[in-house]
């Protein structure tokens, strides 16, 4: 899975779930151009930036929908 820059997500949308914490603990995503998904952590926007394809991004997201990572939610 490729890295990309900081100068490579200048000007990316990038954008973050509603149920973020007040203290940002969460991911930011990004569309890319080719369909594909750029992820990097929210407290260190100026640190690596995951690239995704859209083929894995669809198959982790239709995951999450399935409850196929369930197990990594922290005790309700």
């Amino acid at each position: 899975m490729p890295e990309m820059t900081e100068s490579d997500t200048a000007g990316l949308a990038w954008r973050k779930s509603r149920r973020t914490t007040p203290r940002g603990s969460c991911v930011e995503v990004a569309p890319l151009p080719d369909g594909g998904a750029a992820v990097r952590n929210a407290r260190h926007r100026d640190g690596p930036v995951l690239v995704y394809t859209r083929a894995e991004i669809t198959a982790f997201l239709l995951g999450a929908k399935d409850g196929d990572f369930d197990d990594l939610l922290e005790p309700a």
